[in-house]
């Protein structure tokens, strides 16, 4: 799967506390648009459940762990998201579902594009045959 790969960022170790940096085009292999998190999800929730058609992103976990299993339209891939210093990079055209929240996780995204509702693809049977023509 060579559209998800994991991404270690800078760890800063300093007795007053730790620093993590990500950097467009340096440690991110892209310009970054939007950035945004969620928190307080509650157990059992899953959030994703959608692809990207031209969006790129990373995802990282900055407290707490959660799992993201990815899926190119040929294999699927299971990752453990649990150091602030490490995160998932997803190109275009994958699946994403996370879930398995610890109580306090809060997911970081680095994403490459603003927000468009048009560039999701939302229904995975949709997803399914986007691949198949896009293949």
């Amino acid at each position: 799967m060579d559209k998800v790969r994991l991404i270690d960022l800078p760890k800063i170790i300093d007795p007053r506390g730790n620093l993590t940096v990500a950097e467009q085009m340096k440690n991110v292999p892209f310009d970054i648009a939007r950035v945004y998190w969620t928190y307080d999800v509650p157990s059992g929730e899953r959030r994703g459940g959608h692809a990207h058609r031209s969006c790129e992103e990373i995802v990282v976990a900055v407290s707490g762990s959660f799992d993201v299993e990815v899926f190119d339209g040929k294999d699927r891939q299971l990752f453990h998201l649990n150091h602030p210093y490490q995160g998932i990079y997803i190109g275009t055209g994958v699946w994403r579902t996370l879930e398995d929240f610890s109580s306090g996780a809060v997911c970081l995204v680095l994403a490459s594009e603003l927000f468009n509702e048009d560039e999701y693809i939302y229904e995975y049977d949709d997803f399914i045959e986007w691949v198949r023509r896009n293949d």
